[in-house]
C-alpha cells in the first residue's frame, strides 16, 4: 500500500490512548456534547428562519443579482439543457406511472415557475429544484393507493402535498434541519451515488424499465413496436445503432470540449473558457443538426411532448375519470382537458381520506426533507468554497410553498435535484486541472435565466421536439459521468480494481491499511444496494424515505463500533477535520521520532562506555584542572 507505514500505525496506536483519555476527561467535565458539535445550538421558534434570511438574502441578494457576464450566459444555456432533459424524460415516466394525470407539460411548468421563484426569493440560489426518481416513485405509489381507496388521484395527491407542506413549515419553525447536520459524508455519498446512478442507468439502459439507449436494440421497445405498425420495412437495428451513436456522441463530445479548458488548443485562455462553458450546448446542437441533415430519414424517437400548452390528461367524459383515447376507444373525440386547479373536495364521499392523507404525507415529508437537506448539505460542503451562507430553515419554508401550490395545480412535487445542483456548482467554479475548486461565482442570475428559458419552451414545444430523445439520453450520461469522479465513494470503489503500488496518495490511502478502506466502502455499497432495491420494489417503495433516514443512525452508532475515531476522521471527516488530524499526527510523529532519537543516542553512549571499559581505556574528562593524562587519545580509541 503506497504511503501507508506500520510505523505510523504504531505511533497512532500509541496516540489513541492519549486522545481517548483526553476525550474522556473533556466528557467528564463538559458532559456529552456530541449533538452540539454536529448540529450546533438550536434555533427553534422561528429564530432560525429569521437568521437564515438575514445572513443570505439580507446580505448578498444585490450582489448575486448583478453577476452578469459571459460565464453567466454560458452556464444558463448549459443548465437549461441540464434541466430540460430530466423534465421531459421524467415527465414521460410520470405520465406512464400516473395514467397521464401528470406528464411532461406539468413537469415543465412546475420546473419553470418554481425555479424562477426560487432563484429570486430563496436563501441558497446555487440550488436547482427538479423532479427526482425517489419523488416520482412516491407519487406513483400514491396513484396506486388512490385507486385502492377509489378516490381521484389528483385530489388525494393534493391533500398529501398540503400535509407535507404543513410538516415542512413546522420543521423549519422548530429547526428540525439540525438533524441534517448529523448527515456526514457517509450519508451524502450514498444518496448522491444513488441519484447519479439513476441518471447513468436511465441514459444507458435502466434494468427496471424500458428507458435508455440499449433498449432500442430490443424489438418490443414501445418506439419500435409503434414504428413497425406504421412501416413494415422498419429496421429497428438501424434506429438502435444511430440512437446509440447520437447518445454516446453527445456525452463524449461535451466531455472532450470540457477538457479544452486546460489544453493548448484555441487561440487564448478566454476562448478556451467560452468553449468549455458552452460544451454541452455545442454538443446538443451538433448532434441534433446531424440527425436532421445526414440521417433525416431514420425514425429516431422524438420527445413525447404535446403540440400546445395544456394539461396532459384528456378526459373521455365530464367527470374526467377516464383517459382519452385508451379508456374510450369508441369515442371520436375527447371531452376536453382536465382543469388546472384540482377540486380538493372531490373525494367520492370519503371525507375521512382528507385526514388519512396525513399518514402517507409523513413519509413524503421525510423524503422531501431528506432529499432537500442532503442535497443542500452536499452543495454546501466546504470543498465547494460557497461563502454566502446556509439557509436550511428559510429555504424549507420556500420549498413548502412551492410544494403546496404544485399540489393544488396537479403538478409534480419538486425538491433539490442533486445532479443538476452539482452541475451548477461545478460550472460556476474556478478549478485547477485536478478538479480542486479555488473560487466560485455565486449568482441568482443563472438560475433565473435558466428557468425563464424553461418557461419559454412551454409556448414553443414544437422547437423542443426537434431534439431527438437519444440526444437527451446523452445529456443524462454526461451529467452522471461529470458528477461521478468527484465522489470519494466512487474513488474508493475503484480501489478494488487497482494495483496497490499504483494507488494515488491522499490522506486515507497514506494513513490506513487498504483492508480498512475496503471494509468501509463495502458498508456503503450495502446501504446503496438496499436503497436501490427498496426504490425499485413497488411493494415496499413507499418506505424508501425511511431507508434514507437509516443511513444517519448507521453512521452515528454502528460505524464507531467497527472503525476507530482516527479512521472515521480520515474516511468521513470534513476537510478541516482531516487537516487538523494530519497536523496533530505530524506532531505525534515528530515527538515519536525525537523519543526514538534520544533513545538511540542513549544506547550509543552506553555502547561507547562499555567499549572503553572492556578495552581498559578512560573516558575524557572536561572538568577544570583535570590532567591531560586522564584523556583518551582519539587515535588510540580509533585504532582500538
Amino acid at each position: 500500500m503506497p504511503g501507508f507505514s506500520y510505523r505510523h500505525a504504531l505511533a497512532r496506536s500509541k496516540s489513541q490512548l492519549e486522545r481517548q483519555k483526553s476525550q474522556a476527561d473533556e466528557t467528564a467535565i463538559l458532559g456529552d456534547s456530541d449533538s452540539e458539535t454536529h448540529a450546533g445550538p438550536s434555533q427553534s421558534c422561528g429564530r432560525g428562519i429569521i437568521q437564515d434570511f438575514r445572513t443570505t438574502i439580507g446580505t448578498h441578494w444585490c450582489n448575486e443579482m448583478t453577476t452578469f457576464n459571459t460565464k453567466t450566459i454560458a452556464v444558463s444555456f448549459f443548465m437549461f439543457i441540464a434541466v430540460i432533459a430530466p423534465s421531459i424524460t421524467f415527465g414521460a415516466v410520470y405520465a406512464k406511472r400516473t395514467n397521464n394525470y401528470i406528464g411532461a407539460v406539468e413537469l415543465l411548468l412546475a420546473t419553470g415557475w418554481c425555479g424562477t421563484y426560487y432563484s429570486l426569493v430563496a436563501g441558497m440560489p446555487m440550488m436547482i429544484n427538479g423532479g427526482t426518481g425517489p419523488v416520482l416513485t412516491f407519487q406513483a405509489v400514491l396513484y396506486e393507493l388512490a385507486k385502492q381507496l377509489d378516490i381521484p388521484f389528483l385530489t388525494f395527491n393534493a391533500w398529501v402535498g398540503i400535509w407535507i407542506a404543513v410538516y415542512m413549515l413546522l420543521a423549519a419553525f422548530f429547526d428540525l434541519n439540525r438533524i441534517i447536520k448529523y448527515a456526514t459524508r457517509f450519508t451524502d455519498e450514498v444518496f448522491a451515488f444513488l441519484i447519479v446512478s439513476i441518471f447513468i442507468l436511465d441514459a444507458i439502459g435502466n434494468p427496471t424499465s424500458q428507458v435508455g439507449l440499449f433498449h432500442y436494440f430490443t424489438e418490443d421497445h414501445p418506439h419500435n413496436e409503434k414504428q413497425k405498425e406504421l412501416d413494415e420495412d422498419y429496421e429497428h437495428m438501424t434506429v438502435a445503432l444511430l440512437s446509440l451513436i447520437l447518445g454516446i456522441g453527445t456525452a463524449f463530445v461535451a466531455l472532450f470540449l470540457r477538457k479544452i479548458r486546460y489544453s493548448s488548443f484555441c487561440c487564448n485562455d478566454y476562448v478556451r473558457s467560452v468553449v468549455t462553458d458552452f460544451a454541452i450546448t455545442i454538443s446538443v446542437v451538433l448532434c441534433t443538426v446531424l440527425k436532421h441533415t445526414v440521417f433525416e430519414s431514420v425514425q429516431i424517437e422524438e420527445l413525447n411532448v404535446p403540440d400546445n400548452f395544456a394539461p396532459t390528461f384528456n378526459c373521455c367524459t365530464e367527470d374526467c375519470t377516464s383517459y382519452f383515447p385508451e379508456e374510450c376507444p369508441d369515442q371520436d373525440a375527447a371531452f376536453g382537458r382536465r382543469p388546472w386547479v384540482v377540486d380538493l373536495f372531490d373525494v367520492n364521499g370519503k371525507t375521512w381520506t382528507i385526514f388519512m392523507a396525513a399518514g402517507p404525507a409523513a413519509l413524503g415529508f421525510i423524503l422531501a426533507f431528506l432529499d432537500n437537506g442532503i442535497t443542500w448539505h452536499i452543495v454546501n460542503h466546504p470543498s465547494n468554497k460557497i461563502s454566502h451562507g446556509e439557509a436550511y430553515n428559510y429555504d424549507t419554508c420556500v420549498s413548502a410553498v412551492m410544494l403546496a401550490i404544485n399540489s393544488v395545480l396537479g403538478l409534480p412535487w419538486l425538491v433539490a435535484s442533486t445532479v443538476p445542483c452539482i452541475m451548477h456548482v461545478t460550472a460556476m467554479s474556478e478549478t485547477d486541472r485536478h478538479g480542486v475548486t479555488h473560487s466560485i461565482q455565486e449568482s441568482r442570475l443563472t438560475g433565473f435565466l435558466t428557468h425563464v428559458l424553461v418557461l419559454g419552451t412551454i409556448f414553443a414545444l414544437g422547437v423542443i421536439k426537434l431534439i431527438p430523445l437519444p440526444v437527451l439520453y446523452g445529456v443524462f450520461l454526461f451529467m452522471g459521468l461529470v458528477a461521478l469522479p468527484a465522489q470519494q465513494f466512487w474513488q474508493r470503489f475503484l480501489l478494488f480494481f487497482q494495483e496497490p503500488s499504483k494507488i494515488a496518495l491522499n490522506p486515507y490511502t497514506e494513513n490506513l491499511p487498504i483492508g480498512r478502506i475496503h471494509k468501509y466502502t463495502v458498508i456503503q455499497l450495502v446501504m446503496f444496494a438496499l436503497l436501490y432495491a427498496v426504490k425499485n420494489y413497488k411493494a415496499i417503495s413507499i418506505g424508501f424515505p425511511l431507508f434514507i433516514l437509516l443511513c444517519i443512525p448507521v453512521r452515528l452508532y454502528v460505524l464507531p463500533k467497527i472503525f476507530d475515531h482516527d479512521e472515521l476522521t480520515l474516511l468521513d471527516g470534513t476537510p478541516e477535520e482531516i487537516e487538523k488530524w494530519l497536523q496533530d499526527d505530524d506532531d505525534i510523529f515528530a515527538s515519536t521520532d525525537k523519543d526514538a532519537s534520544d533513545k538511540d543516542a542513549s544506547d550509543k553512549d552506553s555502547s561507547i562506555k562499555e567499549f572503553v571499559k572492556r578495552n581498559g581505556l578512560k573516558l575524557p574528562s572536561f572538568n577544570e584542572g583535570d590532567n591531560d593524562d586522564d584523556d583518551v587519545d582519539a587515535e588510540e580509541v580509533r585504532s582500538a
